[in-house]
């Protein structure tokens, strides 16, 4: 059994190639040194209040979580923000990937009666960790290269009504879309493989369409994850460029499907993850480092929130994950309430590399589907004409 056990170090004793470290925000009943404590030694070698004779020097010194302050200055806290340094070698990144990652960092501890807070605020990850991960295969410069996109945000369109249409009619939206001037198509999440509208049918239909044009269009393939695998190689195979897949599908999935090293645009969706990341809940991670994950793992779009839509975000979270996401040379798509109006709003704010996403304000037009996505358009391009001015007139314009 371990002699000493002193896990409170200071970032400059311990060697950064060995450990991850996450930043925490804590709250305690006790005092942050009872938290920090149970927290790493909990997520690590064991019972954050038992210790047993297994316990070895060795084992501790190679396997235990480190608190990363002064023990006597964490005793004066009952909250604030403390870094817990992860032994690498506790995870194989390669296999274990995402899922143990987040079992490791978020798991035991909401379950300690005395924490009372915990916000996972930041992850820093050693080289040899990301180098475990691939990346995006395309990234902002391959799909800027395969829409000919070059000096301006891209525009995207969402399939809607969500679900209820046959395939005949999803074509005939699609081509309105495409004469309308959108780079990108969505799939809504709420659409997956209906017997009305399956995969098998919707795909190579849309796709034949798409055939000699530089449109990415985004196939919704929701389902559990050995199902997933399948239906990516089975898009990949009906001729489809891109799949749609949403947060609840589990994190880990964007990693298996980099992995499969298909030339198909991976595009994260992140309906549902307030549940996870909203930052008013005791316990949280926040979104800025799913989107850092999300990076590591290979996606090439993401759902990044929204500024000035229906959905009040946080204005700051939106632009610290934009910031987050354009470090892994992923595209930022800002959707929910996105309307021509909030085009030249939203450009100043974020810059070149984003993606407008729009589904309400193109297919609500009052024109109809075709003049929303001339609307939309006319805005990237600032070619102001009739269905531009139409869409001012009913959602009005941010400066």
């Amino acid at each position: 059994m371990y002699k000493t056990l002193n896990i409170f170090k200071t970032e400059s004793q311990i060697n950064k190639d060995k450990y991850f470290i996450v930043e925490y925000f804590l709250g305690s009943t006790k005092n942050l040194r009872d938290a920090s404590w149970q927290l790493a030694i909990g997520q690590s070698v064991g019972n954050p209040n038992v210790r047993n004779r297994w316990e070895t020097d060795e084992l501790f010194q190679n396997h235990s979580c480190l608190v990363l302050g002064l023990e006597s200055s964490l005793k004066e806290l009952k909250e604030g923000r403390v870094k817990i340094a992860f032994p690498v070698v506790n995870i194989d990144f390669a296999t274990d990937g995402i899922a143990h990652l987040l079992v490791n960092i978020m798991g035991g501890q909401l379950d300690i009666e005395s924490i009372t807070k915990c916000h996972v605020l930041n992850i820093e990850f050693p080289q040899s960790v990301h180098d475990k991960f691939l990346g995006p295969k395309f990234g902002i410069r391959g799909i800027r290269k395969f829409t000919g996109v070059k000096d301006k945000p891209l525009l995207g369109a969402i399939v809607k009504p969500k679900t209820g249409i046959d395939a005949q009619t999803l074509l005939k939206m699609v081509q309105e879309l495409v004469e309308g001037g959108v780079n990108f198509i969505k799939e809504d999440e709420i659409l997956s493989n209906p017997s009305f509208c399956s995969i098998e049918e919707r795909v190579p239909l849309i796709m034949e369409y798409l055939k000699d044009k530089n449109v990415i269009y985004s196939v919704s393939i929701h389902a559990d994850p050995h199902e997933i695998i399948d239906r990516v190689k089975r898009v990949y195979e009906l001729g489809g460029n891109s799949v749609h897949v949403n947060f609840w599908c589990g994190m880990g999935i964007y990693k298996t499907i980099r992995e499969l090293d298909l030339p198909i645009f991976i595009h994260f969706q992140k309906s549902g993850d307030k549940i996870l990341t909203n930052r008013n809940h005791d316990f949280h991670i926040d979104w800025t480092v799913i989107c850092k994950l999300a990076g590591m793992m290979g996606v090439d779009f993401i759902h990044a929130g929204m500024i000035g839509g229906y959905y009040k975000w946080d204005e700051d979270e939106v632009l610290d994950s934009i910031t987050e996401l354009h470090k892994y040379d992923v595209m930022p798509a800002l959707s929910c309430g996105f309307n021509p109006g909030l085009t030249e709003f939203v450009w100043k704010k974020v810059g070149n590399n984003f993606m407008a996403n729009v589904g309400g304000a193109i297919h609500g037009h009052p024109s109809g589907t075709l003049a929303g996505a001339r609307a939309m358009r006319q805005s990237l391009d600032k070619t102001y004409k009739t269905e531009y001015y139409q869409a001012i007139d009913k959602w009005g314009k941010v400066s």
